[in-house]
């Protein structure tokens, strides 16, 4: 298993969009692998974008997301950082 603290920069946090697009990379490149976010001593299994809402992760928020898996190091790399990214509008 792998982990990596992930730091929410998008101004609107993790809400459908980002759910989606972070879900949808799970699903389609990393289906056999399992994904967990712990956040306040509470792990969250990301299987779904409901599960993912509900962590209500805001901007600056801090996380460790887990993968456990066959390519644990580049699905983490890559997950990571949909959490990392700016999906709203970018700063003027």
């Amino acid at each position: 298993m792998k982990e990596r603290q992930i730091t929410i920069h998008n101004k609107a946090g993790i809400h459908c969009r980002p759910s989606s697009m972070i879900l949808n990379s799970i699903h389609q490149n990393y289906p056999l692998h399992t994904f967990l976010v712990v956040k306040d001593n509470e792990s969250t299994e990301l299987n779904s974008i409901l599960s993912l809402i509900s962590l209500g992760l805001i901007c600056g928020d801090k996380a460790i997301l887990q993968v456990s898996g066959a390519d644990e190091d580049k699905a983490i790399q890559e997950i990571g950082d949909l959490f990392e990214y700016e999906f709203d509008f970018p700063a003027k």
